[in-house]
């Protein structure tokens, strides 16, 4: 994601879908290069890098254009989309770890990078932005951002936000098997994570739009935390760490539901 400054850079002077576009043949090459790894410091340039310069673009690129579409419901229209990676998720956690089991690591890789490479070519030709009508403020750089609080609370809540949505997303399968889960059980608890994701996004959505998208923030990111020292931490029984997977993942990704609403809010 540092990449951001210079993709902002890039979406003012050529297109979101250009932008996309070359995000699109990052990560796939990211993950086919990684199809050929034989070393860990491949898998951190192809994977590492190379997809996450990849996402950088994509993510980055698109942001911002499902909020240029709505004056009302803003929270609700960014959770549906948002959805998606749940859903995405879901997908993925069950059918690698089947592929790996009956193909190898390497088909795994090419057959995630021919089915995002696909996906991503339909939506980046879909995509449709309004940057002509709404002209936004598209700067690398506002160093005058840093002396507005309101700023620096927003940005605070998305450094503590992330730094635990990521923990949870991607070690919860090592924590399963650091309890003496199976591997299976680690991939059905990953699922159940991305699924209750894509069904928390959008009512988290529609509760921000509802009761308002600070509010709403602040409540489902106290009820994210809270629920890691209630279950997660004390998560012996398969059961209990099943029950995590579908509250946390309910509302651990609050950031990527209303970020946009909260952002253009104070910004204003």
């Amino acid at each position: 994601m540092i990449i951001g400054p210079l993709v902002t850079i890039l979406l003012r002077k050529t297109s979101t879908r250009k932008v996309m576009t070359a995000g699109i043949v990052l990560q796939t090459s990211g993950l086919i290069a990684a199809s050929f790894s034989t070393k860990i410091w491949h898998l951190f340039l192809a994977q590492g890098v190379c997809f996450g310069l990849g996402m950088g673009f994509l993510y980055t690129g698109s942001a911002g254009v499902i909020s240029q579409w709505f004056a009302k419901r803003r929270s609700v229209a960014t959770g549906i989309t948002a959805a998606g990676s749940g859903i995405g998720g879901l997908i993925f956690s069950l059918s690698i770890r089947a592929m790996i089991s009956s193909m190898g690591r390497a088909w795994a890789f090419r057959i995630v990078a021919c089915v995002t490479l696909v996906n991503n070519a339909i939506c980046t030709f879909l995509t449709r932005d309004r940057n002509k009508h709404v002209n936004p403020n598209q700067r690398a750089f506002d160093l005058g951002l840093l002396r507005r609080y309101e700023f620096l609370l927003v940005l605070s809540w998305g450094f503590f936000s992330m730094l635990g949505y990521v923990v949870i997303l991607f070690s919860l399968p090592d924590f399963a098997r650091s309890r003496g889960f199976s591997a299976v059980q680690g991939s059905i608890l990953s699922a159940l994570l991305n699924l209750s994701m894509a069904f928390g996004r959008p009512l988290v959505g529609l509760a921000s739009d509802q009761y308002g998208r600070i509010n709403i923030s602040m409540a489902m990111t106290l009820v994210t935390g809270l629920s890691c020292l209630a279950f997660w931490l004390p998560a012996e029984h398969f059961g209990l760490a099943v029950f995590f997977a579908l509250v946390n993942g309910a509302v651990c990704g609050t950031f990527w539901t209303t970020i946009a609403p909260v952002w253009f809010v104070p910004l204003m």
